[in-house]
């Protein structure tokens, strides 16, 4: 996708990008206001998120997002995905574009970061420098190098200005925000933009991402079937993060396997969710499919490994997440509706004075979703309508309440995790075993050795 996106700068300073979100909100306001008076003209009354959320409106303002990146595009990817049950669907449709790769740099401003990373001359210490990126999203953008005694990197180059301009793209993002009509009440602006804060300076901060990368391969040592890059220190620095190049391609590339490869990697995938909430509390929360990616096995055209890249947004959870979701999983098990309610509250996902009707939905769709846990066996991801379902009951939710209520920030990682893992198996039409795989007892050992 990156080579079909055209190099554009990225606006560096408080004040440029201050600048730059300031005109586009500016030009929101002016155009809803005009779209009102014409509306008024007619007799009509519009809302205020009729107003403000035009599919111009919306374009508008994921495509300066996008030539912004940084905290900006970080901020709408966010907003798309932790608040999307809440928004209009055009809105939350254009949002979702920010997902795909970021416009990348042009040539001449990406030698300037390497210049103030590496020095001047750095082209010496390598044979080969791929100029166009392999890949490019909202902190900085990949380039494939190969250094004179041969070895094969990837190297991950930030965009500049990008970590300075964290804490001040976010609080403008969050005045755009607060546009009439443009959240419901009830979302917690605040809480998403704390945590986009944290994530972005922990996402900026390369040398966090090298140890990270380092602390989850160590995680799983000796299994064959993940592989993982390793940091190059030589060449890391707090702009920049070089890193083993692996030859692998797009993981949805496993779709055309035979059904037993498919399984595998599902099984594989599905297992590694539960380590990392249940053994490791160290969990790559990018649900992106472009950090999977699949080795082939070359003596067994079957065989392969699950190579797995981008550590930025790896994190804990807090110390009662893990044991909580286990006593969900026990109540879902045995069917123990009180329970179920119980654990739900003690997550986050409703509260004990939540309206009766609201509550029920919530309670359906949880019943939905532990259905095949109770049934067992094997589940095949390709056939079942329960994630359509599930969606169907969620924007019933969103329409019936002029107030959203949403989990802890912690909890939508946890989601978007999941959620990402769901899609991945689902496009792979893969299949799980879900009585090997859902072991409550099995997980309570994991948090007894963690411990």
């Amino acid at each position: 996708m990156t080579e079909e996106r055209t190099p554009r700068p990225v606006p560096q300073g408080r004040l440029t990008r201050m600048l730059r979100l300031g005109g586009l909100a500016g030009g929101i306001g002016t155009r809803a206001l005009a779209g009102g008076a014409r509306q008024l003209a007619t007799g009509r009354r519009p809302t205020a998120q009729e107003l403000f959320l035009t599919p111009a409106n919306a374009a508008r303002l994921a495509a300066q997002l996008a030539q912004m990146r940084g905290a900006a595009m970080k901020m709408g990817q966010l907003i798309s995905m932790e608040a999307g049950d809440f928004l209009p669907p055009e809105l939350t449709a254009i949002l979702s574009r920010l997902r795909a790769d970021a416009d990348p740099m042009p040539p001449k401003q990406l030698q300037a970061v390497l210049d103030r990373a590496w020095g001047p001359g750095w082209l010496r210490h390598f044979a080969r420098f791929q100029v166009r990126p392999i890949a490019a999203a909202s902190i900085g953008q990949v380039h494939r190098a190969q250094t004179r005694d041969g070895r094969d990197l990837a190297i991950k180059v930030q965009y500049p200005g990008v970590r300075a301009s964290i804490d001040s793209d976010i609080d403008n993002i969050g005045l755009m925000m607060r546009i009439p009509g443009l959240l419901p009440e009830g979302v917690d602006l605040p809480a998403l933009m704390a945590e986009a804060r944290t994530q972005l300076h922990a996402e900026a901060d390369y040398a966090r991402e090298a140890a990270q990368m380092r602390a989850y391969g160590a995680n799983l040592a000796g299994r064959d079937a993940f592989l993982l890059p390793r940091p190059d220190d030589r060449f890391t620095t707090p702009d920049v993060l070089a890193m083993d190049f692996i030859d692998s391609r797009p993981i949805e590339t496993l779709a055309e396997a035979p059904q037993p490869v498919r399984d595998a990697a599902a099984r594989n995938l599905s297992e590694l969710v539960i380590e990392e909430l249940f053994r490791f509390n160290l969990m790559q929360t990018d649900p992106n499919f472009a950090n999977y990616r699949w080795q082939p096995d070359p003596g067994h055209p079957d065989g392969g490994r699950i190579v797995l890249l981008d550590f930025g947004a790896t994190r804990g959870f807090s110390p009662e997440v893990a044991p909580r979701y286990l006593a969900l999983l026990r109540a879902a098990l045995d069917g123990d509706r009180d329970a179920i309610a119980d654990a739900a509250i003690a997550i986050g996902y409703f509260r004990a004075d939540t309206e009766p009707a609201h509550r029920d939905l919530l309670m359906a769709m949880m019943e939905l979703a532990f259905r095949p846990l109770r049934q067992g066996g094997v589940m095949d991801l390709a056939a079942t309508d329960i994630p359509r379902q599930v969606a169907d009951l969620a924007m019933q939710a969103a329409q019936a309440r002029a107030r959203a209520e949403m989990p802890p920030p912690e909890i939508l990682f946890l989601h978007r995790k999941i959620g990402g893992l769901y899609l991945l198996l689902a496009r792979l039409r893969a299949r799980v075993d879900l009585d090997a795989l859902i072991r409550p007892d099995a997980l309570e050992a994991m948090l007894q050795a963690r411990r």
